[in-house]
């Protein structure tokens, strides 16, 4: 019966330690006074697109949360509850919703991740909610405006980095985009709004991660991934694998990357966009190198290579397939130098900037690069002349790579005498201490 069901002490005692009464607590979740009374008693769980939101705002994990609310951690195929919520739209939009208000850091097991990466979806999703009665009437105008905004908040980023559009990019998902995925729509439609949608949410990721808030970053690329499997698109399913990837890589997780980048490359594999083969393969070679597979690095980037050489010159509709050849030279540069092939690594930096770099952010992370090589094989003024550009182009740009970079050219500077190197290390001051 209800009424013998435990209270949750913990829950109230948690809350109340991060600051919020009933009252505000029900406000910044978006239920009424009652419904927290409820969950306190112990007569009401919140539902799935509610917990992302409350953990977040009470600053604990899933599974601590999980705790509190006395419900079960684990589905029947061992996955986290938290990462199979029963409407996988209503979780995005619980995902950005706490985003905007509070971004803490999600820590997933590196297994959770990979679990969760590989599930292949609810191919009947759609299907049921076309069902549904109510709402706006949601057709082709909707699904053109939200890739038109896509593409305005993704040039933004790309050329002055993540934090710049961040918000205004969530905004939209939440305030824009929720309503239309509630409306009536044919299945048709439906699957294009899960595509683009999926496009926005995967934006939305890699802003996070540019910004360094990598467990924000993380949630919205599963959740990318399981609008994208909805929808049965293999290609952006993949493209979400390799940010899953890209991520793990950024943070050491050499064995989680290598299996993140080897599905997607799998997955994208035999799409007929052969930007987005180099851009799946690249990827893959890049963990392998990680991961001292010199072997499957160097077969993955001949992938790559053939691939990139019959690609066209205007980007098409998705993500991969603005997988510019500019790009392809920067990042197989970083798997020869992984490989410790540095006259291979300068040489396809040096093709990046042959081939033209149209995003300030790219251009200052490619000189940044360039200047560490040509300082290890002792060039110092050719260094010195990369970072003066990088200098240049990282102006304005608000990017925790570029920081990094910052950073470690800074640092680099202080063991090269003259007056050129003084110069340019007063210059990087401001922005590494601001």
């Amino acid at each position: 019966m209800v009424g013998q069901r435990p209270r949750r002490a913990g829950l109230a005692r948690v809350h109340k330690a991060a600051g919020f009464t009933q009252e505000s607590l029900a406000h910044a979740i978006g239920v009424d006074r009652a419904t927290v009374v409820r969950w306190e008693a112990g007569e009401r769980t919140p539902l799935p697109q509610k917990r992302l939101g409350l953990a977040n705002l009470l600053n604990v994990t899933m599974a601590r949360l999980d705790e509190l609310l006395n419900v079960p951690t684990t589905t029947e195929r061992g996955m986290p509850v938290e990462l199979v919520a029963a409407d996988i739209v209503g979780s995005v939009m619980a995902l950005g919703g706490a985003d905007v208000d509070r971004r803490a850091f999600f820590g997933l097991s590196a297994s959770a991740v990979v679990a969760a990466a590989f599930d292949r979806g609810d191919p009947e999703a759609i299907t049921r909610r076309v069902g549904r009665v109510g709402g706006v009437r949601v057709g082709a105008g909707e699904v053109t405006a939200i890739r038109a905004m896509t593409k305005a908040l993704g040039d933004t980023a790309a050329e002055l980095g993540g934090a710049h559009a961040r918000q205004l990019t969530v905004r939209y998902l939440v305030d824009e985009v929720r309503p239309w995925l509630d409306g009536t729509y044919s299945e048709t439609t439906g699957r294009e709004l899960f595509v683009a949608t999926a496009e926005l949410v995967h934006l939305a990721g890699w802003m996070a991660r540019d910004a360094g808030e990598h467990g924000v970053a993380q949630r919205y690329y599963l959740h990318s991934h399981g609008l994208a499997a909805d929808a049965g698109n293999h290609e952006l399913a993949a493209t979400a694998l390799r940010g899953l990837a890209d991520q793990a890589l950024d943070l050491g997780h050499t064995a989680t990357a290598l299996s993140l980048a080897d599905a997607a490359d799998r997955t994208g594999g035999h799409v007929a966009e052969p930007k987005a083969r180099a851009y799946y393969a690249t990827t893959h070679a890049r963990a392998a190198a990680a991961d001292n597979d010199a072997a499957t690095a160097r077969s993955r980037l001949s992938v790559a290579h053939t691939a990139i050489g019959h690609a066209v010159g205007e980007p098409g509709a998705t993500w991969a397939s603005h997988y510019s050849p500019s790009r392809w030279a920067h990042e197989t540069a970083s798997v020869h130098a992984r490989l410790g092939d540095f006259t291979a690594a300068e040489e396809h930096l040096d093709l990046a900037l042959t081939l033209g770099i149209d995003r300030r952010r790219t251009q200052a992370m490619v000189l940044a690069d360039l200047g560490l090589l040509r300082l290890r094989k002792g060039d110092t003024d050719g260094a010195l002349h990369s970072w003066t550009q990088f200098a240049h182009y990282a102006e304005g740009v608000h990017s925790t790579r570029v920081d990094t970079s910052a950073r470690d050219i800074t640092i680099r500077l202080r063991t090269i005498p003259g007056n050129t190197a003084a110069t340019l290390r007063d210059a990087l001051h401001t922005r590494v201490h601001r």
